[in-house]
Protein backbone atom coordinates (compact mmCIF):
# COMPACT_ATOMS: atom_id res chain seq x y z
CA UNK A 1 0.00 0.00 0.00
CA UNK A 2 1.34 3.08 -0.99
CA UNK A 3 1.27 5.99 2.08
CA UNK A 4 0.92 9.66 0.83
CA UNK A 5 -0.61 13.28 2.16
CA UNK A 6 -3.45 15.03 1.85
CA UNK A 7 -4.77 18.43 3.30
CA UNK A 8 -8.50 19.70 2.72
CA UNK A 9 -8.66 22.82 3.23
CA UNK A 10 -12.45 24.06 2.84
CA UNK A 11 -13.10 27.85 3.09
CA UNK A 12 -15.76 29.49 4.49
CA UNK A 13 -16.99 33.32 3.31
CA UNK A 14 -20.13 35.65 4.14
CA UNK A 15 -22.04 34.12 0.59
CA UNK A 16 -25.37 32.69 0.59
CA UNK A 17 -24.64 29.69 -1.17
CA UNK A 18 -21.35 28.04 -2.68
CA UNK A 19 -18.54 26.11 -1.19
CA UNK A 20 -14.46 26.39 -2.23
CA UNK A 21 -12.24 23.56 -1.18
CA UNK A 22 -8.70 23.78 -1.51
CA UNK A 23 -6.41 20.08 -1.50
CA UNK A 24 -2.88 20.24 -0.90
CA UNK A 25 -1.28 16.89 -2.36
CA UNK A 26 2.39 15.39 -1.87
CA UNK A 27 3.47 13.80 -5.82
CA UNK A 28 4.80 10.98 -5.52
CA UNK A 29 6.43 11.97 -9.23
CA UNK A 30 7.15 15.26 -9.35
CA UNK A 31 7.18 15.14 -13.06
CA UNK A 32 3.48 13.82 -13.37
CA UNK A 33 1.25 15.67 -15.92
CA UNK A 34 -1.20 16.43 -13.25
CA UNK A 35 -3.74 18.17 -15.87
CA UNK A 36 -3.87 15.66 -18.31
CA UNK A 37 -4.77 13.14 -15.65
CA UNK A 38 -7.55 15.30 -14.28
CA UNK A 39 -8.71 16.17 -17.72
CA UNK A 40 -8.51 12.25 -18.73
CA UNK A 41 -10.17 11.07 -15.79
CA UNK A 42 -13.35 13.46 -15.74
CA UNK A 43 -13.82 14.16 -19.57
CA UNK A 44 -16.58 11.73 -19.55
CA UNK A 45 -18.41 12.89 -16.65
CA UNK A 46 -21.08 15.92 -17.53
CA UNK A 47 -21.23 17.76 -13.96
CA UNK A 48 -17.77 17.88 -13.59
CA UNK A 49 -15.44 20.42 -15.41
CA UNK A 50 -11.72 20.47 -15.18
CA UNK A 51 -10.54 24.50 -15.96
CA UNK A 52 -7.80 25.14 -18.26
CA UNK A 53 -4.19 25.86 -16.64
CA UNK A 54 -4.01 29.11 -14.58
CA UNK A 55 -7.98 29.37 -14.81
CA UNK A 56 -9.53 29.47 -10.91
CA UNK A 57 -12.64 28.17 -10.11
CA UNK A 58 -15.54 30.46 -9.01
CA UNK A 59 -18.70 29.98 -6.69
CA UNK A 60 -20.64 32.29 -8.86
CA UNK A 61 -20.03 30.19 -12.37
CA UNK A 62 -21.89 26.80 -9.98
CA UNK A 63 -24.40 28.90 -8.82
CA UNK A 64 -27.78 27.34 -9.03
CA UNK A 65 -26.44 24.06 -10.61
CA UNK A 66 -25.34 20.56 -9.91
CA UNK A 67 -21.96 21.04 -11.40
CA UNK A 68 -18.22 21.08 -9.87
CA UNK A 69 -15.22 23.10 -10.93
CA UNK A 70 -11.32 22.01 -10.61
CA UNK A 71 -8.34 23.27 -10.78
CA UNK A 72 -4.98 21.93 -10.51
CA UNK A 73 -1.64 23.60 -9.92
CA UNK A 74 1.62 22.27 -9.26
CA UNK A 75 3.30 24.69 -6.84
CA UNK A 76 6.49 26.12 -8.10
CA UNK A 77 9.82 24.21 -7.04
CA UNK A 78 7.93 21.32 -5.14
CA UNK A 79 6.03 18.11 -5.66
CA UNK A 80 3.02 19.95 -4.18
CA UNK A 81 -0.07 19.97 -5.93
CA UNK A 82 -2.97 21.98 -5.74
CA UNK A 83 -6.43 21.47 -6.54
CA UNK A 84 -8.93 23.77 -5.84
CA UNK A 85 -12.83 23.23 -6.66
CA UNK A 86 -15.87 24.98 -6.06
CA UNK A 87 -19.90 23.51 -6.01
CA UNK A 88 -22.91 25.45 -5.15
CA UNK A 89 -23.57 23.95 -1.48
CA UNK A 90 -27.10 23.76 -1.86
CA UNK A 91 -27.77 21.65 -4.86
CA UNK A 92 -23.99 19.40 -5.75
CA UNK A 93 -23.38 19.40 -2.18
CA UNK A 94 -27.53 18.67 -1.10
CA UNK A 95 -30.33 18.15 -2.72
CA UNK A 96 -28.83 17.76 -6.80
CA UNK A 97 -26.80 14.76 -5.15
CA UNK A 98 -28.79 13.29 -3.78
CA UNK A 99 -31.33 13.25 -7.45
CA UNK A 100 -28.10 12.36 -9.40
CA UNK A 101 -27.38 9.28 -6.97
CA UNK A 102 -31.17 8.05 -7.00
CA UNK A 103 -30.96 8.88 -11.24
CA UNK A 104 -28.17 6.46 -11.25
CA UNK A 105 -28.96 3.82 -8.89
CA UNK A 106 -32.67 3.53 -10.77
CA UNK A 107 -31.01 3.15 -13.96
CA UNK A 108 -31.68 6.42 -15.63
CA UNK A 109 -29.72 9.38 -16.91
CA UNK A 110 -27.62 10.95 -14.39
CA UNK A 111 -29.02 14.37 -15.76
CA UNK A 112 -32.47 14.07 -15.72
CA UNK A 113 -33.98 16.51 -13.61
CA UNK A 114 -30.68 18.14 -13.12
CA UNK A 115 -29.83 20.79 -15.98
CA UNK A 116 -32.58 23.34 -15.11
CA UNK A 117 -31.78 26.76 -13.65
CA UNK A 118 -33.89 26.77 -10.49
CA UNK A 119 -32.79 30.03 -9.87
CA UNK A 120 -32.22 33.71 -11.32
CA UNK A 121 -28.84 34.28 -11.88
Amino acid sequence: MKVWGLTFVPHLVPMIRGMQATLYVDLLDANTEVQSVFAKTYKNEHFITVLDVGVTPETRSVKGSNFCQIAVQKAPDSNKLIVIAVIDNLVKGASGQAIQNMNLMFGLDERLGLEQIGLTL
